[in-house]
């Protein structure tokens, strides 16, 4: 890539209510330096303009396949419902496009295996958007564990609540994710994003048994008032080995958290302890602590960490800023042909972990895992 900046069509982007609006959009905003959007495409021209006008953006495509085929876009950045991602993701990586696809890559193993091999055959940079593991917490904590903090990983223990899949979900629109079929499970998302960030800074999973249990079969819309069946599990309980030997203990709950935190993840080592903390337990979304002790102290302290996102960017929230994080790294990826954003490849191993799972819950059964090794 040359020194221009890089630009962007979004798939998605609909005023006040989408990801892409509450999210990419102020995220790409805040790399203006970098990053330029060129364009929008929805689900019919009329909503892309509606989206466009909102937004200030100069360009509403007829559709995605024009959004794609225009040599005014490198990168599509796709922010739809799960079902959706594999269709528009080939589409964007056969015309030769680099994409940034919101997690979870695919409806399941299949779907994210295809889109990466292809990603791989077109030469594309593909990035899929695990954003807990880039928070700075989280980066911190990683560089912590590498440089001896704790001495050596003996455990690690992550519960949190789900925020969603509880007694109640905001809008009926909104129960799609809890029909297990449409890939946005409690499972996918929130214990997705967050097995990422353990990936980060203890590596990968090497064996899990699962229990996973649907206590609630039908929630209340709140916005309606009516009941409706959810099939997918509220209670995903994992104890997993890590590849490192270490054992890890993982419990999600859906609803949300009365009085406590929403998210306690723990790493006990030989030389000391670290804790993250914050109050749901979609760590891609809320702002995290991280605290911790070593040698001779016996209370968590809280660690310095530090934004990597320059100046002008202070005020972004958690969740802006952890999605301009991954942009920040995916024009670093196209500059410098590096390997620092997540990637489809990536994405696959994620999945992987997610459906020894499944089956581990399935059979009631030990699963192994078979994923690459973390690239540095």
């Amino acid at each position: 890539m040359t020194a221009r900046r890089v630009r962007v069509g979004i798939v998605g982007l609909r005023e006040g209510q989408s990801w892409a609006w509450k999210a990419h959009l102020p995220a790409l905003r805040a790399l203006v330096d970098r990053f330029e959007i060129v364009g929008v495409a929805n689900g019919s021209r009329t909503s892309a303009e509606a989206a466009a006008g909102a937004a200030g953006i100069d360009r509403a495509f007829d559709s995605v396949s024009a959004l794609v085929a225009s040599p005014d876009v490198d990168v599509v950045t796709i922010t739809v419902k799960v079902p959706h991602h594999l269709a528009l993701a080939k589409t964007a990586l056969e015309a030769g496009k680099h994409v940034y696809c919101e997690w979870p890559l695919g409806n399941g193993l299949a779907e994210a295996e295809e889109l990466a091999a292809l990603a791989r055959r077109q030469g594309v940079v593909a990035v899929v958007g695990t954003q807990a593991r880039v928070a700075p917490e989280v980066q911190t904590a990683r560089r912590l564990v590498a440089e001896g903090f704790v001495g050596e990983v003996l455990s690690s223990t992550l519960t949190a609540t789900g925020g969603a899949w509880g007694a109640t979900i905001e809008t009926e629109g909104g129960g799609y994710i809890l029909d297990p079929a449409n890939g946005a499970t409690m499972l996918a998302i929130p214990v997705g994003h967050m097995l990422a960030a353990v990936r980060e800074v203890l590596g990968g999973v090497a064996e899990v048994s699962a229990l996973m249990a649907n206590r609630r079969p039908a929630v209340k819309a709140l916005d309606t008032g009516n009941t409706l069946p959810k099939a997918t599990p509220d209670q995903v309980l994992v104890s997993a080995l890590l590849a490192n030997g270490a054992p890890l203990s993982l419990h999600y709950r859906g609803g949300m958290p009365r009085g406590v935190p929403g998210l306690v993840w723990d790493i006990h080592g030989s030389e000391g302890d670290l804790r993250i903390t914050g109050p749901l337990g979609h760590g891609q979304l809320v702002p995290l602590v991280l605290e911790g002790a070593a040698g001779a102290e016996r209370t968590l302290r809280a660690i310095e960490v530090t934004s990597t996102l320059g100046e002008g960017t202070e005020a972004v929230s958690a969740t802006v800023g952890n999605v301009a994080r991954v942009y920040q790294r995916l024009a670093a990826d196209l500059r410098d042909g590096s390997h620092t954003a997540p990637s489809f490849d990536d994405g696959v191993d994620l999945h992987r972990i997610l459906s020894a799972i499944e089956v581990s819950a399935s059979l009631g059964q030990r699963v192994s895992v078979a994923t690459r090794a973390r690239r540095e």
